[in-house]
């Protein structure tokens, strides 16, 4: 199961002086050379925006202001003459102006150079880089709300739309954090965030250095380990979900690595009848999760 010059000719100088025709040295106007100049700049600073520095697409876009993330910049795609104003840019850029947010209005062109998801759909948010908390502060998010806490630790996970789409489960179901390993993993970049449709903004992400210790330390602290794995011994929709857990999903293609499988208390698997006997990370992310969320429901009686 699936489971971060000198000697050089300038833009728009000669590499020698012209002459006119009375032979007198013809002088560039200082105003274009600046102008041409300042524009070079602009677009080498739009195109070197670090992937991770960049938020894409109107809805995530949106999730990300209204959340609170500082945004340094807002790109948006400059009106065609005598089109028809776009409602949902129209709330975008009056945000972004309540705000006090910078907006450039760049040309289609420039926004298809940025963009590093393909899918820009006329704004790109120039961010500081997205900020990972410590699984305390997990913790510290689920004992508020009065619940026993439930993770999500992503092993190896390299797909950006898996991970994307799995913090669009993980907020929608309630999951207090996912934990993702430093090294060998995917990160929280632009196509995650695009993925996510504006989850990244809510769910908790801790990066760690070692995956294996982390799950030490969990279970240190009273968790059971649940890890999804085809060969699994337990059914997911078995009666495990009480008290503080963690749901391990491997990455794709390969499933958990063997430490990590080790250390598991329950290994899930999930009955299929079809003929492709394989779910993509998510999509057993989200059966898993959901399940757990339901029986632990159940027994609160809510």
């Amino acid at each position: 199961m699936g489971n971060f010059e000198s000697g050089k000719r300038r833009p728009g100088q000669s590499f020698g002086q012209k002459r006119n025709d009375h032979g007198r040295v013809k002088k560039q106007p200082a105003e274009r050379f600046d102008a041409t100049r300042e524009n070079a700049v602009e677009k080498r600073a739009e195109e070197n925006i670090p992937t991770d520095d960049r938020i894409e697409g109107r809805n995530p876009v949106l999730e990300a202001m209204r959340a609170g993330r500082t945004i340094n910049k807002l790109f948006v795609m400059k009106r065609l003459e005598n089109s028809r104003p776009d409602p949902t840019m129209a709330r975008i850029i009056n945000m972004a102006k309540d705000l006090k947010i910078p907006i450039m209005e760049v040309p289609k062109t420039n926004l298809d150079t940025m963009s590093q998801t393909h899918n820009h759909q006329g704004v790109i948010a120039q961010v500081a880089a997205h900020e990972y908390v410590e699984i305390d502060d997990m913790l510290a998010r689920a004992a508020e709300k009065g619940e026993a806490p439930l993770l999500v630790i992503l092993d190896e996970l390299k797909d950006a739309y898996n991970l994307g789409s799995i913090l669009r489960i993980a907020d929608a179901a309630g999951v207090h954090g996912v934990i993702i390993p430093q090294h060998r993993s995917i990160g929280l970049d632009s196509m995650v965030g695009k993925a996510s449709a504006g989850a990244i903004e809510y769910v908790p992400v801790a990066r760690v250095n070692n995956l294996s210790r982390t799950i030490l330390e969990l279970k240190e602290k009273g968790f059971w380990i649940a890890g999804t794995d085809a060969e699994g011994t337990n059914l997911y929709c078995d009666k495990i979900w009480s008290g503080p857990m963690a749901i391990v999903i491997g990455s794709e293609g390969e499933g958990m690595n063997k430490n990590i499988k080790d250390k598991c208390d329950y290994l899930l698997s999930i009955p299929m009848a079809g003929s492709v006997n394989s779910l993509n990370a998510a999509v057993a992310a989200g059966i898993v999760v959901f399940e757990a969320v339901k029986q632990r429901r159940i027994q609160q009686g809510t």
